[in-house]
């Protein structure tokens, strides 16, 4: 699960140069992120091949042969052709439905990378270079690598054997974006989403946001606070939801939505939002079902409630199990979960540090398996050096994500420049001791521990309207580590 030495510093130096580059030259102004035009070694361009097959049909893998021709043929200078069947000397990529993809890739094999995993394998005889995957999103996301690949190594292309497999299911940025365009926690200017402009107008930004994280393998985004609008959950917003769902989707991205536990109550015009109360567990099943039909593959709910003066079941006498659960019965014919953050403290005197853990570990177990507890990686609130919360390792028979901050607020917002890959990595790869030694808090929330059938791990985006995305053109890298990390 670590990083390397050498992908740490090569990140590192990356961005930097990338940052100086970009302050040296006012036209580069850090809107196309990590999409520079780099330029492949000579060798790579003479020995490149010239055809490109990919002969399955989707809206993704549309996106396939759109970077390709976008990418590999300004990286390589070379004109290139697609062709529609196997070609001796040529890139093949597809998934393992495809007849060729199963003859020189063991189904096997590919079955062992998931859903979103690839391989990556040069042949000599005949010469191609086969990126395959279960899914047509595993193949886009082998498209992505292969094209990284090229631009930043020198490759031998007769020797590339490259198997990726995601550590986490479900790989998610949380926007703390408010209704009204700001940011909580925001330093990079307003909200990406012109909730004022949808569903008429669409910014070209929002495809360019959904192919920049596709391209480091972010397959979900929660586009609303933590401390949730009840509007958000309105016929009116969920029309807005449902045209960036539209443009997420070929891109392999979900939508989430963070909600108010009120909102029975404020939203519906019930007396109650009491979770055990019959009309407000109708109340989110009925919701539920108009959300997936206006967005099938909607993908769940976040909740921060009963924190900080947010509503929640405890404002009844109920538990945190009883909310959570009321609202997965809601999702789970759909397949949708709900991610309940574990950050919960009350200005009661108390030990914040102890809160969590007090309110949490006695009800391990009593969650359904479509509810995930999102644990912050300390047990404060990203502060710049905590120990891993204690919650990880404590609850064994509930589903844990972590929680990671990638913009700054403790940090030096995005007036200081900071990287913090090597604080990801610290956090992940802290020890519970929980089984012994190796009992990390990565091996206990990607499922290697405790066999969890859903895993996930989540972000705190640095994102907003800026030109260069974050605010800072270093800040890209923050980003850009804390999601790539998923993959090993």
């Amino acid at each position: 699960m670590r990083l390397s030495v050498q992908t740490v510093l090569c990140c590192f130096f990356i961005s930097i140069s990338y940052s100086i580059f970009a302050q040296s030259n006012p036209d580069h102004d850090g809107s196309m992120l990590w999409f520079t035009n780099q330029n492949a070694q000579p060798e790579v361009i003479l020995n490149h091949p010239s055809w490109i097959c990919v002969p399955q049909e989707s809206a993704t893998f549309d996106l396939v042969k759109k970077e390709v021709t976008n990418e590999l043929g300004t990286l390589c200078s070379t004109p290139f052709t697609f062709v529609k069947k196997f070609k001796d000397g040529s890139v093949f990529i597809g998934s393992v439905e495809n007849e060729t993809i199963r003859k020189y890739i063991d189904p096997n094999e590919l079955k062992s990378t998931g859903d979103d995993g690839f391989i990556i394998r040069s042949f000599q005889s005949p010469r191609v270079i086969m990126i395959a995957a279960n899914t047509d999103k595993g193949a886009l996301y082998g498209t992505y690598h292969y094209i990284r690949l090229l631009k930043t190594s020198n490759p031998s292309l007769d020797s590339i054997n490259i198997v990726e497999k995601p550590s986490y299911q479900r790989r998610i940025l949380n926007h703390w974006d408010n209704l009204d365009g700001t940011v909580e926690r925001g330093y990079a200017g307003h909200s990406l989403w012109k909730w004022d402009e949808l569903p008429g107008k669409i910014s070209p930004r929002y495809e360019q946001y959904a192919r920049a994280n596709a391209s480091i393998g972010i397959n979900g985004t929660v586009l609303n606070n933590v401390n949730a609008n009840p509007d958000i959950l309105s016929l009116n917003y969920l029309k807005k939801v449902k045209v960036l769902a539209d443009i997420f989707r070929p891109y392999g991205i979900r939508v989430y939505l963070s909600v108010n536990f009120s909102s029975p109550k404020e939203l519906g015009g019930l007396d109650t939002s009491d979770p055990l109360d019959e009309k407000v567990a109708q109340w989110w099943k009925d919701k539920a079902d108009e959300i997936y039909s206006l967005i099938p593959d909607f993908g769940g709910f976040l909740v921060k409630a009963n924190s900080e003066g947010l509503p929640g079941p405890q404002d009844y006498g109920r538990t945190h199990a009883d909310g959570a659960n009321m609202l997965a019965e809601a999702l789970e014919p759909h397949h949708g979960i709900v991610m309940w953050r574990a950050f919960v403290y009350n200005p009661d005197g108390d030990d914040r540090a102890k809160q969590a853990y007090k309110e949490f570990v006695p009800l391990d177990g009593q969650f359904h398996k479509n509810v995930i507890i999102q644990v912050k990686n300390g047990p404060v609130d990203f502060q710049p050096r905590e120990p891993f919360s204690p919650l990880f390792g404590a609850m064994r028979h509930t589903t844990l994500m972590p929680e990671l901050q990638i913009t700054q607020e403790y940090l030096g917002f995005s007036d200081h420049l900071a990287y913090l890959g090597t604080m990801f990595e610290e956090s992940l790869d802290a020890d519970t001791y929980v089984d012994g030694r190796n009992s990390t808090v990565a091996r206990i929330t990607n499922g290697d521990m405790f066999g969890d059938s859903i895993t996930a791990i989540a972000g705190v985006a640095n994102i907003g309207e800026d030109a260069n995305w974050c605010g800072h053109h270093f800040a890209q890298a923050n980003w850009w580590i804390c999601n790539k990390r998923l993959y090993g």
